[in-house]
């Protein structure tokens, strides 16, 4: 599926199916957050569409008229966005298209990123192999980049490899707001298209950033930020689009 933003600029999407996954980290995981767990069942009983990669700058200046981005690049992903932008982007998206968008929830997040898997990456346990599927920094702080661009900031979207339901980008690159409230644990109860907390001083961020150390670009991890916070040009997002 794909939205028109017009003037030939789109954002393809990709199927999501409904489905039950384990949300959170083991207890024994490499590199485990204590926010991480309880480890629940959680059960999303719609299928929903999600953007194939970030948001771009070009996508985002089509729809908003502006972009803040610190590392320009017209295929590089937004960044530097508070989180009423990227629910504001959202908005206009939906006026646009006639089609429900919206930033994902937290639980939708981390199933699209693991798709199917259970293991700390989508590909794997292998923190040697997150260089194909991310880009971060490594255990020593430095940031890797692919040819022909800088080690510091953002690369173009899907530069590196896709996830098993062809979502790039889902470790590192840019963290990615989601639509929930920051809460410290889950509940360990088993939940039904959970939303996360009623209210909080902080929005949930996912999946790392080119400056994040690999453990950050895990499926499990979370980070939150106030979100009117702009995060030194780490913070994007990516669309889910409702199915109508």
């Amino acid at each position: 599926m794909v939205l028109d933003l017009g003037g030939g600029v789109r954002i393809p999407l990709v199927l999501i199916p409904a489905g039950t996954f384990t949300m959170g980290s083991a207890p024994d995981q490499r590199d485990r957050e204590p926010d991480e767990g309880p480890a629940r069942k959680v059960t999303l009983t719609q299928p929903f569409y999600m953007g194939v990669c970030e948001v771009t700058q070009e996508q985002y200046e089509t729809v908003m008229g502006s972009n803040p981005s610190r590392f320009k690049g017209t295929h590089r992903p937004v960044e530097g966005i508070w989180w009423s932008d990227a629910v504001g982007f959202c908005d206009r998206l939906s006026t646009k298209t006639g089609r429900a968008v919206r930033l994902p929830t937290e639980a939708e997040w981390e199933y699209a990123c693991r798709a199917g898997t259970t293991s700390p990456f989508s590909f794997g346990d292998s923190y040697d192999d997150l260089p194909r599927y991310a880009k971060c920094s490594d255990a020593a702080g430095l940031t890797a980049a692919p040819p022909g661009e800088a080690p510091v900031g953002t690369s173009a979207v899907g530069s590196c490899k896709p996830n098993g339901w062809g979502l790039y980008d889902m470790h590192g690159n840019v963290f990615e707001w989601c639509s929930d409230w920051y809460r410290d644990s889950y509940s360990g109860l088993a939940a039904t298209d959970p939303e996360g907390a009623p209210g909080g001083a902080y929005r949930v961020l996912r999946g790392g950033s080119w400056f994040s150390p690999p453990w950050q670009c895990r499926s499990a991890y979370r980070h939150r930020f106030t979100a009117d916070g702009r995060f030194n040009h780490l913070i994007g997002f990516r669309v889910v689009a409702e199915l109508e």
